[in-house]
């Protein structure tokens, strides 16, 4: 397994220590940083530049949202994995948005942990499996009339939107499809167009309503 640089952010010093004791227990894994808040966060992800940062989405001084949409804008290499107790899609789609590509529940870390640091480190999505079962659910609720609408896509447009669905960037995906990033973009833009969304993340939490990533 390939080197991973860990930065840990969670208030709770108890937590850190936990995290920090599983993570280490992959002998190619390394947690380079800790902070119990937010700002700190973003000062330690300037100064040790980790591969992966688990941040806690309820911080003192700069919340899990702005302490993930600061690292991502100033240390852009960096792969957040949001940690949280809730699996409402509201936090999930503000953390996103924000600029991390998984969400891992607290109550499931012991379980899921691995996986989600792996992936995200790989730069794929990850949810905790009660956080995608919700996201479906609430759609579910509100009878998303948008989920008919995957099947207005190409069998091309499809392909498109797993690969950014599984946070690939536009270089990524027209290297693997052998087409242009402008064209990807093309098609991105259909896609967002057809399924009426907005954003990345919106692609990535209907990907995870959908089945089609988890």
């Amino acid at each position: 397994m390939a080197h991973i640089r860990i930065l840990l952010a969670d208030d709770h010093t108890i937590v850190r220590q936990g995290l920090r004791k599983v993570l280490e227990e992959q002998p190619d894994w390394e947690v380079v940083a800790e902070a119990g808040d937010g700002r700190d966060a973003v000062r330690q992800a300037e100064q040790v530049k980790p591969d992966v940062a688990i941040i806690d989405v309820a911080m003192p001084l700069l919340n899990g949202v702005e302490t993930t949409r600061q690292i991502a804008r100033r240390v852009p290499g960096v792969k957040i994995l949001a940690l949280s107790m809730y699996a409402d899609e509201a936090y999930v789609t503000q953390i996103l948005d924000a600029g991390a590509i998984g969400y891992l529940l607290k109550d499931s870390a012991d379980v899921d942990l691995f996986q989600a640091v792996a992936a995200v480190a790989k730069g794929k999505s990850f949810f905790s499996p009660a956080v995608s079962r919700r996201m479906v659910e609430q759609g579910a609720q509100r009878g998303d009339v948008a989920v008919d609408r995957y099947l207005t896509l190409s069998a091309r447009e499809r392909e498109i939107f797993q690969l950014v669905a599984e946070c690939k960037t536009n270089k990524e995906i027209a290297a693997l499809l052998f087409i242009s990033p402008s064209t990807v973009e093309t098609h991105r833009a259909r896609i967002m167009d057809k399924l009426d969304i907005h954003s990345a993340a919106e692609i990535a939490l209907y990907a995870v309503r959908r089945g089609i990533i988890h």
